[in-house]
This record gives structure tokens, C-alpha cells and sequence, in this order.
């Protein structure tokens, strides 16, 4: 039985890097159309919304192949790590794996469909290929069980059976690459306070799942994808974060490479315009109520 479990994460964390494989592809596919593209006088890429677009782009692919490196770690730790810590690191991998698998997949049909946007019109016919990204991706939220199960699996299975005990570790750390960030300066310090307000919303929506799970699991199955989406766009957060502090480092050990100054750049967009995105989904798992479970079937 642990063996097809074994399998089974697996499986679910390559369908997770088919949707940062197509991101990329369509990140890569954008951003050189967007450079050669000329509107109003200037390449593309100037344009406020378009570099919005290709930042979103570029941000979120970054935070899910950091969250794929870490994670796939901790399985190899699960597997062959020391006798004592395999129980822990197999707790850590069965929690994020519906996290890889689910939010990978669901952000891979954004960006994939924002590479599309970034080519206009061009972008829906077969001449720029952009819209084979899109298609591709598309089944990845299908198939090795849809994302609505890998939602119920991390609340009602892996959230469930410890209390919240593991991702409440995981958040821990998460206050622990808080504090580095807040005892740095300047942008990693805001990028700090950010980061621990989105750990705070983790925490509460933790603390929601846990207790819906025992007086409404209706509820709690109902708020399921909106928690697993909060959790993958913190924990991206969280990993562009560790990477920042890596690469101030590198910056004050004398480097002058610009890839480190790019890091902390592509960090501090994602903290200011992606991850206020935990905000929204942590109110509908806290805050929604029975709007959903007292909808009548029969009306639908």
C-alpha cells in the first residue's frame, strides 16, 4: 500500500511540472514576441499591462519550480533521508503533494492563456503557436485525479488526520524566513512584513479547515480548493523569499551579477501583486459560510 501511495505522489508531482514546463514555454514565447512586437512606437514590453503580464508570468513560474526543487527533496528525503526523519518528511511530502499537483496545474492554464494575451490577436490563430500551450496544459487539472480531489484530499486527508499539525510546522518555518527577511533592510524588510501577514492568513484558514472538518465537513469540502490555492500561492511566496535572502548574499559578498538583483526583483512583484491573493482565499474559506452548502441542488 505505501508503494502505491509512493507512486501515486509521484505521478501527481510530474502532472504538477507539465503545468510549470507549458508556463514556461509560454513565458519564453511571450516575452521574445513582446520584445519584437512594436505598438505605439515601441516594443510591447513597455506597456504597463503587458509587463504586468510577463512579470505574473515570470514570478509564478519561478515560485512553482522552487516549490518543485524543495519538494521533491523532501521525497527523496522520505525515501532515503535518515531512519528518524523519514516519518516527518513523508508528512511534509504527502501534504504538498496535492498542493504541486493542484495549484501547479491551475496556475500552468493562467499563464499559459496570459502568453496568448501578450500575442493579441496573433495569439489565438496556429501561425505563433502560442495557443498550443494553452491547449496542452488544459488536461492537467483532469487527470490524476481532477484538482477538486486533490482539494478534498489535502483538507479531509492530510490536513485532517493531524489536526493541521504538519502545515502548521511548514508555517513555522515560514515565520522563521520572516524573521531573516525582517532582520535584512530595505526591500526584503517589506517583503517580511508581507510574507507574515500571508503566514497569519495560512494559519487561520488552517485553524478554519480543522474546525469545519469536525462540526461541518460539507463545509470544509466546500472551501477545499479555495485552501489549497491560498496554500500554493504562500508557499510560492515563501521560496521566492528564501531565494531573495540567497541572493541579497550573494549581493553583499561583492557579486555583480544582475541574476541576483533580478531575484529579489521578481520577489518583491510577487509580494505585492501576487501573493494579495491569499487574501481572497482565505475569506472565502473563513468567512463564507453556508452559502454554498444550503444552495438547493434542485435549483441548479
Amino acid at each position: 500500500l505505501a508503494g502505491m501511495f509512493s507512486l501515486m505522489n509521484e505521478a501527481r508531482r510530474k502532472v504538477g511540472l507539465q503545468g510549470l514546463g507549458a508556463s514556461e514555454g509560454a513565458l519564453q514565447k511571450a516575452l521574445a514576441y513582446a520584445h519584437e512586437r512594436v505598438q505605439g512606437g515601441v516594443p510591447i514590453i513597455e506597456h504597463a499591462d503587458v509587463k504586468r503580464m510577463i512579470l505574473t508570468m515570470r514570478s509564478l513560474c519561478e515560485a512553482m519550480r522552487a516549490i518543485a526543487l524543495s519538494e521533491a527533496l523532501t521525497m527523496d528525503l522520505a525515501h532515503y533521508g535518515k531512519e528518524a526523519q523519514r516519518g516527518e518528511a513523508q508528512a511534509r511530502i504527502d501534504l504538498m503533494i496535492p498542493v504541486i499537483k493542484g495549484w501547479m496545474t491551475e496556475v500552468g492554464v493562467e499563464l499559459t492563456s496570459l502568453g496568448v494575451q501578450v500575442h493579441g490577436g496573433m495569439g489565438y490563430v496556429e501561425e505563433t503557436g502560442a495557443a498550443q500551450y494553452l491547449r496542452d496544459v488544459r488536461i492537467t487539472p483532469i487527470y490524476e485525479g481532477t484538482n477538486g480531489i486533490q482539494a478534498a484530499d489535502l483538507v479531509g486527508r492530510k490536513v485532517g488526520r493531524d489536526g493541521g499539525s504538519t502545515m502548521h510546522q511548514l508555517i513555522d518555518e515560514i515565520r522563521q524566513t520572516v524573521q531573516q527577511l525582517n532582520d535584512a533592510d530595505g526591500v526584503l524588510a517589506v517583503m517580511g512584513q508581507r510574507l507574515s501577514a500571508a503566514a497569519n492568513l495560512q494559519a487561520e484558514s488552517t485553524e478554519s479547515i480543522v474546525n469545519l472538518l469536525s462540526s461541518e465537513p460539507e463545509a470544509a469540502r466546500g472551501a477545499a480548493f479555495d485552501y489549497l490555492m491560498q496554500t500554493g500561492y504562500c508557499f510560492g511566496g515563501w521560496q521566492l523569499a528564501r531565494a531573495a535572502l540567497i541572493a541579497q548574499k550573494r549581493l553583499a559578498e561583492g557579486s555583480t551579477d544582475p541574476f541576483y538583483e533580478q531575484k529579489i526583483a521578481t520577489a518583491n512583484f510577487y509580494m505585492h501583486n501576487i501573493l494579495p491573493r491569499c487574501r481572497g482565499y482565505a475569506g472565502v474559506v473563513t468567512e463564507s459560510g453556508s452559502a454554498l452548502t444550503e444552495y438547493p441542488v434542485g435549483w441548479l
